[in-house]
C-alpha cells in the first residue's frame, strides 16, 4: 500500500524501566523529503531514531513505516526493512580494516547474490557521487575526517535506500567538509529519491538544506514546521535553540542552593554523605 506520508508515529511514548524518554510523540514524515530532528542533549532525537529504525519498539503508541506497524513485524520481517533503510553513523563507523572499497562493497556482499563485477560497478558509482572513486584503495586510517564522513555515506546508500537516517552528519568536521556533507544529504536525497530523517544540533546547516524540522525537549515535541517558520518562531524554548542564544529557559546553570548559603559556610567542611570525615 503506498500512502503520501512514509513514516507515521502516532501517540508514541516510550521509557526505560521507569524512565520516560519520550512523551505522546506524533510525527508525519512525507516521501522525499529531508526532515530535522533537533533539540537539545538527552531530548530523545536518537531514540526516536532507533524507533523509526526499528531497533526498539515503543512502549505504547504504532510507528509506521511505508504502511506497516513495526510492532508487528516479526524478525525476519524487521530485517527485511531494515535492508531498505541507510545509516550514517556519527563520525562515520566504518570498518578500520578494510579498505575504501571493501566498505561499500560489504552491504551488497553481505545482502545480495551480485557477481563481483557488478559489485565493482556500483561501488565505483557510489564512490563517484560522494567525489571519491580516486580513494577507493586507501585505508579508513589515510583518510580526513570529511573524507571518512563521505565514504561512509557512499557505505549507507549502496542498497538505493529507501530512508536515509542521519545521526549528528556534521559532528566534528571543518566548514568546508560540513557544507560538502550537508550539500551531498539535499542532493543524494532527491537524486536516488529516498527520505532523508537528520538528526543534528548544527542549526543553521541543517535549517539551508532539510524541508521541515521537529523540535524536541524533555521527550516532547514543543514546535515543528519549515525552516522560515522555526528562524521565525518566537517561543523562548525554540527561540533560543534556534539563535545560539545563552540566555533562556535552557539554563547555563546546574541547579544548586542559593549561592550566599554556600558563602556563609566559608571555610567550613560539608558533611560527607557517609557522615563526618575523620581526619587523617
Amino acid at each position: 500500500m503506498v500512502t503520501e506520508s512514509l513514516i507515521e508515529i502516532k501517540d508514541v511514548n516510550f521509557a526505560y524501566a521507569t524512565r520516560p524518554i519520550l512523551t505522546g510523540i506524533n510525527m508525519s514524515i512525507p516521501r522525499g523529503k529531508v526532515v530535522a530532528l533537533m533539540g537539545i542533549s538527552g531530548s530523545g532525537k536518537t531514540t526516536l531514531l532507533r524507533l523509526m529504525g526499528c531497533v526498539m519498539k515503543p512502549t505504547t503508541g504504532e510507528v509506521w513505516i511505508n504502511g506497516e506497524c513495526t510492532s508487528n513485524l516479526d524478525t525476519q520481517g524487521i530485517y527485511r526493512m531494515r535492508r531498505r533503510m541507510g545509516m550514517l553513523f556519527q563520525f562515520g563507523a566504518l570498518f578500520t580494516d578494510l579498505s575504501v572499497y571493501d566498505n561499500v562493497a560489504f552491504q551488497m556482499r553481505e545482502h545480495t547474490g551480485l557477481p563481483e563485477s557488478m559489485i565493482r560497478d556500483l561501488v565505483m558509482m557510489k564512490l563517484h557521487a560522494v567525489g571519491l572513486r580516486g580513494a577507493h584503495k586507501l585505508m579508513p586510517a589515510e583518510l580526513s575526517g570529511g573524507m571518512a564522513r563521505r565514504v561512509a555515506l557512499a557505505r549507507a546508500i549502496a542498497l538505493d535506500p529507501m530512508i536515509m537516517m542521519y545521526d549528528e552528519p556534521f559532528t566534528g568536521l571543518d566548514p568546508i567538509s560540513l557544507g560538502v556533507i550537508a550539500n551531498l544529504v539535499r542532493e543524494l536525497n532527491d537524486t536516488l529519491g529516498t527520505t532523508s530523517l537528520v538528526v543534528t544540533h548544527d542549526v543553521q546547516e541543517a535549517l539551508d538544506v532539510v524541508d521541515y524540522v521537529y523540535y524536541l525537549s524533555d521527550g516532547k515535541m514543543m514546535a515543528h514546521g519549515t525552516p522560515e517558520e522555526m528562524r521565525a518562531n518566537k517561543d523562548p524554548l525554540v527561540y533560543q535553540f534556534v539563535h545560539g542564544e545563552a540566555e533562556g529557559p535552557v539554563a547555563y546553570q546546574y541547579p544548586s542552593r542559593d549561592f550566599s548559603e554556600d558563602l556563609k559556610l566559608g571555610g567550613r567542611r560539608e558533611a560527607s554523605p557517609l557522615g563526618e570525615r575523620r581526619a587523617a
